[in-house]
């Protein structure tokens, strides 16, 4: 079997981050927003009337380093510029609002699942 792409392996990843936040009752706003160069946003949703702007990272081999790592300055400045980008867009004030992040673990079976909330 041909080795997936990291591109692959994000899509698998937020496809089960979205079906966790649906089971817990999340309402699934936006998927992948792009606020030019600026950054991205993998997940945006709401619950109790809080918008949710959520970060999703993977793990697929046990010996690789701990998701949670990889988010890093440069990356928290990027998901608050395109997170103020979705706001101006839309025309949103006056909304509570949270980071999440969500760390898969494809390597443990079941997948184990790590569910931040307001992480920064």
């Amino acid at each position: 079997m041909a080795e997936q792409s990291n591109r692959d392996k994000g899509t698998i990843g937020e496809d089960f981050a979205v079906d966790y936040l649906e089971k817990l009752g999340y309402f699934i706003v936006k998927r992948n927003f792009t606020f030019g160069k600026l950054g991205e946003i993998d997940i945006i949703a709401e619950i109790n009337k809080v918008l949710v702007f959520v970060e999703v990272r993977s793990k697929f081999y046990y010996d690789t380093p701990d998701p949670i790592n990889s988010i890093g300055f440069g990356k928290r400045t990027k998901l608050r510029k395109a997170a103020e980008g979705y706001l101006f867009i839309n025309k949103i004030q006056d909304k509570e609002m949270r980071f999440d992040v969500i760390i898969l673990d494809f390597s443990q079976k079941p997948t184990q699942v790590t569910h931040i909330e307001n992480a920064m």
